[in-house]
């Protein structure tokens, strides 16, 4: 493969661990935000001693203050919505709603805001004590944000374009491995018609006309003409012995006047 290829399988994994990472994070928030649920719930029901020197209730990331379950339970709720956000972003759906309203998580820009973003979601989430799996994905989401901005550095506001499934289809290129033996091809196309390679930028054919089927016929392709079929409206034929049946007697007059035979003009006759 060239090594364009490499650079397009290697930027798309990297998309694969950034939304893996993105997902990880959302399913422990979810996780976080249950447990801080039922550790307040526990607290208000069985409150514990008078030490309060941890600052902190019980098992939860929840401040003992005024107003910290709210605060608590707010701040997860948009670490969710941003993790969200940051998914649909990573799959380009809708990319039409980011380029016009959120042009940094666009098809325009790179990938150094995307890491940002995932740096501090995960800095976040790590500046509380998290244990087990809540831990594991911050740290993951964190270090494949430090990945994406390392990316975001490199290949500028063309790191997108370069892992695009759709621009590689479209190039003529083609970073994918694609099947050319098809009548669609550019090598069909070639040697049908003649004219440049698939890579010329101005093919000089012969087109679908006459030209084009004298060339076919010295290549040995054979254009056979469509086959001749009847209206499907014409009138049914009539054979020789019903238009005999229809045709009236001969009129006898006397043999002395020898007169000719008189026929009656039949209603098929046209």
């Amino acid at each position: 493969m060239p090594s364009r290829s490499y650079l397009f399988y290697g930027l798309n994994v990297a998309r694969m661990l950034s939304i893996v990472a993105l997902l990880l994070a959302f399913s422990s928030s979810i996780v976080v935000m249950v447990s801080d649920i039922r550790a307040v719930n526990k607290f208000q029901h069985t409150p514990s001693s008078d030490d309060k020197s941890c600052g902190y209730i019980e098992s939860s990331t929840v401040p003992d203050q005024p107003a910290g379950v709210f605060w608590a339970v707010l701040n997860r709720l948009f670490i969710t919505f941003q993790l969200v956000f940051l998914l649909l972003s990573e799959i380009s759906w809708p990319i039409a709603f980011f380029d016009r309203f959120f042009p940094v998580l666009g098809s325009e820009f790179g990938l150094g805001a995307l890491g940002v973003f995932q740096t501090l979601i995960g800095a976040t989430i790590l500046s509380h004590h998290v244990e087990g799996f809540t831990l594991v994905s911050a740290f993951f989401l964190f270090s494949v944000g430090c990945l994406n901005i390392t990316l975001g550095l490199v290949f500028r506001e063309h790191a997108k374009s370069k892992r695009s499934i759709r621009a590689a289809k479209e190039d003529d290129a083609g970073a994918l491995p694609m099947h050319t033996g098809y009548i669609g091809s550019p090598t069909f196309r070639t040697s049908l018609f003649g004219g440049k390679s698939a890579g010329a930028s101005k093919p000089n054919g012969f087109g679908f006309g006459a030209q084009g089927e004298k060339q076919a016929g010295l290549k040995g392709f054979m254009i056979s003409p469509p086959t001749e079929s009847a209206s499907r409206y014409s009138s049914r034929p009539v054979s020789a012995s019903s238009l005999l049946s229809r045709v009236e007697p001969e009129a006898t007059e006397p043999e002395n006047n020898k007169a000719k035979p008189m026929f009656r003009s039949s209603p098929i006759a046209i």
